[in-house]
């Protein structure tokens, strides 16, 4: 049981960065790389799709959701920032854990950031071959539906004799004996290049990723000022339609616009200064990304009714309402440039998870080794195209979306908690880590009960019965009373061990975020976590270095 529990040393982890030949991987990105490398990650589908349905719950007034979310991600982003600062190697949140929580919660983190990264990307793939065939047909090339949908939901167009793309290829599809031949080509293809992209080095997919950025940056800019001249103010009236409750309706869309800025800790045995640049890498995407969120959510409410916005591809509607055809064009190219470079950074934070699991023992050694010329983790990247390309023939978008939201919350609570439960720094640390980054400290022991309880009378005075009403249907309201539950206990024991401020609201927010996700949500991750911990307890626990005391 004291295994479970049980530490990871900072300085062993820290010691083991490089340590000999074949761990040594490539030193080559700069605070602009890694900043690049978040904006790629960020402006993706939360660009092209979730926006669309946050402008129609929140109106104009969506822009407000955006500065909160941007504020409870800020103060992720700065926990991550103080570990990437703490223990500048790769491995993200699951190392984060092991140094802070203990083992059991390590591998945890880890088997749950498999569903943001490769679970994840299986989604963007999908998402990548629609916009990408939506272009092809611009230039007259169209493919054969059934090379551009996927076999379950081709089967379930089937069976519902639903008119479209689906029941044609089903209908069209070419046989293999009893096999119907259907599968997402395009899907398929862009994994395949983006696999071997990470596969041959960082350096190569950061100049593809710095490539794809400065496009998308330069095209949503053009979406911007040309949305502009169609604004009409008439459409901002009123600002609230459905008042603060509407805005709120799109909390879940709308924070996973800016999932990804903690790929970027992923990324620190290759930064060259990690300790000073992943903080700022992370803070800077996140900054931006932000300005360009609230900027496109404004242009998107003028320019159109709000009510006309609840599409999967609200770029492109706007401008098609609007009969500017050139722009429909642009946005295509746009959305899939994004999506490339969303791919390109999953698909290189995934190996490197397995990578640091791997050296840790709680993974095979092979996930470990790092390719001689490349210099990168290199069997761990094929695994990782191939967790990614396998499900693509059998399964499909709705399904997998289910698996990649409550583990990245997941994953930010326990960062956020882990930067609470680091021991208090000497005078001797802080000295010795001056001029990398640190978490200002702010005694949260009577400014955070007075913030929850400020919280809590404005809902009540906002929404009268709001509180009343959770607890007298407690069983429709479980989360949100175990949220309550949780504010209390972090009430007392920030109080009593005077925690810092900026750590626990970064945990509180994260907390109340996962009150959004549905049973079904949690169905899946509570599976998944239980294979996981089948895994650990037949090989991770057995192997475990820690176990072994082989850490430096």
């Amino acid at each position: 049981m004291n295994q479970l529990f049980k530490r990871k040393p900072i300085n062993g982890t820290i010691a083991e960065d490089g340590e000999g030949e074949h761990h040594s991987l490539n030193k080559v990105l700069t605070v602009k790389d890694l900043t690049f490398f978040g904006i790629a990650a960020i402006i993706g589908g939360g660009i092209f799709s979730a926006i669309g349905n946050a402008c129609f719950t929140g109106g104009p007034g969506v822009i407000f959701l955006y500065m909160i979310c941007a504020v409870a991600c800020g103060f992720t982003a700065l926990c991550y920032a103080e570990f990437a600062s703490r223990v500048p190697v790769s491995g993200s949140a699951y190392t984060y854990a092991y140094v802070s929580f203990g083992e059991i919660f390590a591998w945890i983190i880890g088997w749950a950031l498999i569903m943001e990264y490769s679970i994840g990307n299986i989604y963007i793939a999908f998402s990548w071959s629609g916009y990408f065939t939506n272009l092809l047909e611009t230039f007259g090339v169209h493919l054969p539906e059934w090379l551009t949908i996927n076999y379950k939901s081709a089967h379930a167009a089937f069976l519902e004799n639903k008119p479209g793309e689906g029941l044609d290829a089903w209908k069209n599809a070419p046989m293999i004996g009893n096999l119907k031949m259907i599968f997402d080509m395009p899907a398929l293809l862009i994994n395949t290049l983006i696999t071997y992209l990470v596969y041959r080095g960082t350096k190569e997919s950061k100049n593809f990723s710095n490539a794809m950025v400065w496009i998308k940056i330069a095209v949503i800019v053009l979406v911007i000022v040309v949305g502009a001249l169609y604004v009409d103010i008439d459409n901002w009236t009123p600002f609230l339609p459905n008042g603060f409750g509407g805005v709120m309706a799109g909390v879940s869309a709308v924070f996973y616009a800016y999932i990804g800025f903690d790929a970027v800790s992923t990324l620190a045995e290759e930064a060259k200064d990690p300790q000073k640049d992943l903080p700022k890498g992370m803070i800077y995407s996140l900054v931006i990304c932000t300005v360009v969120y609230i900027a496109l959510a404004l242009v998107l409410t003028g320019m159109v009714p709000y009510k006309l916005l609840g599409v999967t591809d609200p770029l492109a509607e706007i401008f098609a309402l609007k009969g500017v055809k050139w722009m429909l064009f642009i946005v295509s190219i746009s959305a899939v440039v994004a999506m490339t470079s969303v791919l390109l950074v999953f698909q290189m934070g995934q190996p490197r998870i397995w990578m640091a699991m791997s050296r840790d023992g709680l993974m095979p050694p092979k996930l470990a080794e790092i390719h001689p010329k490349y210099k990168t983790p290199a069997f761990a990247t094929i695994l990782t195209g191939l967790v990614v390309g396998l499900p693509i023939f059998f399964t499909d978008e709705n399904l997998v979306l289910d698996f990649t939201s409550i583990g990245t919350l997941f994953a930010f609570v326990l960062v956020c908690g882990g930067v609470l439960l680091l021991s208090p720094q000497s005078k001797e640390e802080i000295a010795e880590r001056k001029g990398k980054f640190q978490i200002p400290y702010i005694n949260a022991k009577f400014i955070f009960p007075i913030i929850i309880a400020s919280i809590m009378l404005l809902v009540n005075f906002v929404y009268p019965n709001a509180l009343p009403d959770v607890f007298r249907e407690p069983l429709k309201n479980i989360p949100l009373i175990v949220f309550f539950i949780v504010c209390s206990v972090m009430w007392v024991l920030a109080f009593i061990k005077n925690y810092s401020l900026i750590p626990l609201l970064g945990l509180i927010s994260c907390c109340y975020l996962l009150t959004g996700m549905s049973v079904q949500n949690w169905t899946w991750f509570g599976i998944w976590l239980v294979l996981g911990l089948i895994f650990y307890f037949i090989y991770g626990k057995k192997h475990s270095k820690l176990n072994k005391n082989n850490f430096k």
